[in-house]
């Protein structure tokens, strides 16, 4: 299976991406995105990496999300085989599974949400990524890695998972883009992942990089 889940952080002002499957490198394959053009998974059993990059090139213009999935889509005589989704900058998503999607696919939404998958255990596998999100604590990158234990515990993919990533942006923050391409437990590893770039010298070293919102930030970093 592949299952994605694309969230906006309206208290922090991030937007978050988290996926994982049976197969390699999901993260190179599924997430895209930046503060200024939201974030998108681009999935299924051919996925397209050109959705992911043109919807968010549509949607950095104003394109609401849906908007931006129906006209990307929509140009594409290879759609059936591909499932795309994605967060525009204020919050809004839009999602499609083409019609030739290994069973079970589908998508699941909510205020600032969305989650997509195929080749899933069944439908609970939706439900429960999406449910654990939204009651998860803490801060937006935990309750995406939430979310994907969840998934998998409802059922995941027959096959076991093989790679895993987390990709967090925003103006006020540099990007957190985490992969694990190969692993036997690439939740764990990403958890372990994400715990070392967010801690110790590396942790702090973030603070002092430019952003979006103070592009020449240079702050003196000592070890």
């Amino acid at each position: 299976m592949t299952i994605s889940i694309l969230a906006f952080d309206e208290k922090s002002g991030a937007y978050g991406g988290a996926a994982t499957t049976g197969s390699l490198c999901v993260g190179g394959w599924v997430l895209r995105g930046d503060a200024e053009s939201g974030l998108s998974a681009s999935q299924g059993s051919l996925p397209s990496t050109m959705w992911g990059k043109d919807v968010l090139n549509l949607m950095k213009t104003g394109t609401p999300a849906d908007a931006a999935v129906q006209k990307v889509v929509g140009a594409d005589a290879g759609r059936d085989e591909r499932q795309l989704s994605a967060l525009d900058p204020k919050g809004g998503t839009g999602a499609f599974t083409g019609a030739n999607s290994i069973a079970t696919a589908g998508a699941r939404f909510a205020p600032g949400v969305v989650v997509a998958g195929n080749l899933l255990a069944s439908d609970a596998v939706l439900d429960a990524c999406l449910n654990s999100f939204q009651s998860s604590p803490g801060p937006l990158e935990a309750r995406l890695l939430s979310a994907l234990n969840a998934a998998d515990t409802a059922g995941g993919d027959s096959r076991g998972l093989l790679s895993a990533a987390l990709l967090v942006v925003g103006a006020d923050r540099p990007p957190l883009s985490l992969r694990v391409d190969y692993s036997e437990n690439p939740l764990k590893a990403l958890a372990e992942l994400h715990y070392r770039a967010t801690t110790g010298d590396y942790g702090r070293w973030t603070k002092h990089v430019p952003t979006l919102n103070d592009p020449q930030r240079a702050t003196p970093f000592e070890l």
